[in-house]
């Protein structure tokens, strides 16, 4: 090999180094302001009333407390909220992963007149924001008798049309191969969309999941509306009582419910993240 072409390979690699340690610098930057709301609510909790107040304020605890915690659970039926919490996520993102699958197999997997049309409507139905409906949907859970009870809470929320066209795209991605395949063994669809379809959108079926878990748990408006008892609320809605008079926010006790309102988020998405990345890179079976 020729000097010049050493040179050459050598400015080659000094390039590639530098733009692995940019590279690098941007992502470690970009993580860090990710992280900053996260870390100021985890310090934040620990901090007394007056060190949150103060000004001008301060990232570090200058003398850590509990009482933010201790005024939580004395106050609030915490443990129930949880509960509440978990039924309500849990139960959402079941019911919806059903009936969001099913229609996504449908319009995916099934030609029949009016299957373009329904997809528009469906997706038409992404430009009319919840808020809209809240009403005519909370006289129709009045009217059930659903107000304070699980049902209320999850059934509006049972299917969406996101879920559907989430899945309807992953379904696309999938070989027709495979239907015809069962069809020609006998299998019903419905057996083909349980023993077929389903098992090759693990991936989508986690991350949408996921998805409806964290939105429903971090959900404010729908618990707080529909529930009036304090035994039925969420966490997020539960967090509301302790508003002083006045309007008056504890910050450092809010802090502290949403640092442990953040605990079973952390623990869901570190045990689903391979499920959630290979979701994102999967592009259906070739």
């Amino acid at each position: 090999m020729s000097s010049g072409s050493r040179i050459i390979g050598r400015r080659r690699q000094g390039d590639s180094r530098l733009g692995a340690v940019v590279l690098f610098g941007v992502v470690l930057t970009a993580t860090l302001f990710t992280m900053l709301p996260i870390v100021i609510i985890v310090l934040t909790a620990f901090k007394s009333p007056a060190e949150v107040n103060a000004f001008p304020p301060t990232l570090w605890p200058a003398q850590w407390t509990v009482a933010n915690f201790e005024r939580i659970f004395t106050e609030l039926p915490f443990a129930r909220l949880i509960v509440n919490s978990f039924v309500f996520a849990g139960g959402v993102t079941l019911l919806s992963l059903t009936f969001d699958a099913l229609a996504a197999y449908v319009l995916a997997r099934i030609d029949f007149r009016g299957n373009r049309l329904l997809l528009i409507v469906i997706i038409g139905s992404l430009m009319i924001p919840f808020q809209a409906t809240l009403i005519p949907v909370y006289q129709l859970v009045a009217d059930l008798g659903w107000i304070n009870s699980y049902a209320g809470l999850i059934v509006p929320r049972a299917a969406d049309a996101f879920g559907i066209f989430f899945l309807r795209q992953f379904f696309l991605a999938l070989p027709r191969d495979l239907d015809n395949a069962a069809r020609i063994d006998g299998a019903s669809e419905l057996r083909i969309f349980w023993s077929v379809v389903l098992p090759n959108a693990v991936p989508a079926l986690v991350t949408l999941g996921v998805y409806n878990f964290v939105n429903n748990w971090n959900d404010l408006l729908w618990p707080l509306v529909l529930t009036t008892d304090p035994g039925m609320g969420t966490i997020t809605s539960g967090l509301t009582a302790l508003t002083g008079p006045g309007g008056i926010i504890p910050h450092g006790v809010m802090m502290a419910g949403s640092f442990i309102a953040l605990v079973p988020l952390a623990v869901l998405f570190v045990f689903l993240q391979r499920r959630f990345v290979a979701s994102v890179a999967s592009t259906g079976l070739k």
